[in-house]
């Protein structure tokens, strides 16, 4: 069905002398609408012209959310938790920290600039899903090579859109972080989703042995020259690092390189033994997804490499030497997610805003004397940084790297290449 808008004459012929005036004005145009009739199918059902409810968020509370697809299909269990970044879904979708996990963005309006090649963070995504309120119908960046919904379809990723992810928001500050379940398949009751959400657990799962590496490499990218910044802040002269990947976000790689680090990655099975045999400047402990306490195999690599070389933690990395260093961790009520937390550096009095990905966190309490907590979060004052002068060791909670969020922290790769000179000088 076609309908032309214009000047009716024929409708109105008192008016057909004006109109035909109007018409051979210059600043007239004439144009038409295409109107799509909705069709009906023999047996009376109404095929609708946008997209329904197909899809379920099941929570483990027993609450059940209707939602549209996008992405793959199919039946998802994992543990839901918001992020409150305003901006980087990219990025967050391919943090490996996110692994066991469905990540409900807090920003209502999702996908409009695409995805691209450059804002990888990792070699895949390994998020469980994505939750979001409103999934954007077109894309407005230069550097954007393919939608959101067609970049999760081909890495076989689930999303749903059109769920009330604020009311979802404020159920997981009052009860904390949910399991739940993520279904396209009909054939599946609300009552079998739910047994699923109630028979999973993300504690005590080893989530890091599934996002590592498979065998050591070296990193040769740096920060783009349009990306950089406190380059003038920085020396010529090379370190040699060794990086434990838990899970390692590249613009962490990225970062270091920058800083003049040559950087050799290892899984996370790496014996220390090993890496002590490939004579490092200093070591890192990446960050990564899950439960510190799950991985203690990861924690006697820790405690065999504290006070032979120099040390730096980042976020699984931080909660690690927290326990190697006989502390204990403990999981937090919903986590921290997202690029908006301000941090206060003890160590100078500035307050920090930082970007931050967990769900545990170290006790300072639990701490032997001499860890120096140097970090706090100002949300909950939670333990954010740690410090042990004698074992030349340092971590931070969250993500200096900042991919996506702000820049504040990102002197702290200077700082521990100011600690690997300290060590060089003194040997």
């Amino acid at each position: 069905m076609e309908c032309a808008i214009g000047i009716a004459a024929n409708h109105f012929p008192s008016v057909h002398s004006k109109a035909q005036q109007v018409l051979k004005s210059k600043n007239f145009r004439v144009f038409t609408v295409n109107c799509h009739s909705v069709s009906v199918s023999p047996a009376g059902s109404v095929e609708r012209p946008w997209k329904v409810a197909d899809a379920r968020l099941v929570l483990e509370d027993g609450s059940v959310w209707p939602a549209k697809s996008f992405g793959a299909s199919g039946t998802q269990v994992g543990e839901v938790v918001f992020n409150t970044s305003l901006t980087g879904y990219q990025e967050i979708i391919t943090d490996p920290s996110y692994a066991g996990q469905f990540v409900l963005m807090t920003n209502p309006h999702i996908g409009n600039t695409g995805v691209n090649f450059d804002d990888e963070e990792s070699r895949q995504c390994f998020l469980a899903g994505l939750v979001i309120r409103s999934l954007s119908i077109s894309t407005s960046n230069w550097r954007c090579k393919e939608t959101l919904e067609d970049y999760l379809a081909s890495r076989d990723i689930m999303g749903i859109y059109d769920v009330d992810t604020r009311a979802i928001t404020r159920r997981l500050r009052q009860d904390g972080s949910l399991i739940g379940v993520l279904s396209t398949e009909k054939s599946k009751t609300d009552e079998e989703l739910l047994e699923m959400s109630r028979n999973w657990d993300i504690v005590g799962v080893d989530l890091i042995s599934g996002v590592t590496c498979d065998a050591p490499y070296e990193w040769v990218d740096k920060t783009n020259s349009e990306w950089d910044f406190n380059f003038s802040q920085r020396n010529e002269e090379t370190f040699r690092v060794v990086a434990y990947d838990f899970g390692i976000k590249h613009n962490i790689l990225r970062r270091l390189a920058s800083y003049g680090c040559k950087i050799t990655i290892v899984p996370s099975t790496w014996p220390a033994s090993e890496t002590l045999k490939m004579n490092p400047d200093g070591v890192l402990f990446s960050n990564g997804p899950g439960d510190p306490s799950a991985v203690p195999y990861a924690v006697e690599t820790v405690k065999e490499l504290i006070g032979k070389v120099p040390v730096f933690g980042i976020c699984m990395g931080h909660q690690l030497l927290g326990q190697a260093l006989g502390g204990k961790t403990y999981k937090m009520k919903f986590g921290h997610h997202g690029g908006n937390h301000p941090v206060r550096n003890i160590l100078n009095g500035r307050v920090e805003i930082s970007a931050q990905n967990h769900n545990y966190a170290v006790d300072p309490a639990s701490l032997p004397q001499g860890v120096e907590v140097t970090h706090v979060n100002l949300n909950d004052g939670s333990c954010a940084g740690l410090s042990f002068s004698q074992q030349k060791l340092m971590s931070l909670q969250y993500h200096p790297e900042a991919s996506p969020g702000p820049h504040d922290s990102d002197d702290v790769f200077g700082e521990f290449v100011r600690l690997m000179k300290q060590e060089k000088q003194r040997i």
